[in-house]
């Protein structure tokens, strides 16, 4: 790409296809699960569950979806611990993570960012709201991949 061509390719030019992205959804309660995978079947991606914290680090190790939607409240291990495992995983670390709560005190929000989740979304989840979070942050999840390749076959590095 020329230096003229750079200058006319903006942001709002570049289409981002995310529909090679994988997503898991992990929540103990069957109801919000199948509510969060109804939602999500507007977008063109794989979705898959998890049904508790100890099932969902087997299945993002075995998967390594691009972004996760994560309950916090669950049995066996909170959605706290969970995140900062995958978060403290190299080879997961760039998982995209939202926290999804019905917990709305200050600490637990503080709480969920320190453990390095992504985003979060309140319980009762609103379906424009989570469809517009996936997608932007499965945006710039591809965008990143594709920079990270970019650097690698040029020779540079990405942080």
């Amino acid at each position: 790409m020329t230096a003229s061509e750079y200058e006319l390719t903006t942001a709002d030019d570049v289409e981002v296809d995310i529909s090679g992205c994988s997503i898991l959804v992990v929540d103990d309660n069957a109801q919000n699960l199948e509510l969060v995978e109804a939602y999500l079947e507007s977008l063109p991606c794989k979705v898959t569950a998890a049904t508790d914290g100890a099932m969902a680090i087997e299945r993002i190790r075995a998967l390594q979806p691009d972004l996760v939607l994560l309950d916090v409240m669950m049995p066996k291990m909170s959605g706290f611990e969970v995140c900062r495992l995958v978060k403290g995983e190299p080879t997961l670390r760039s998982t995209v993570i939202i926290m999804v709560t019905a917990l709305h005190e200050v600490a637990d929000l503080e709480r969920a960012v320190e453990c390095g989740c992504d985003d979060f979304i309140s319980k009762p989840v609103n379906k424009v709201e989570l469809i517009t979070r996936v997608r932007g942050l499965l945006k710039v999840r591809v965008l990143k991949r594709t920079l990270a390749e970019y650097m690698r076959t040029r020779g540079g590095s990405v942080s």
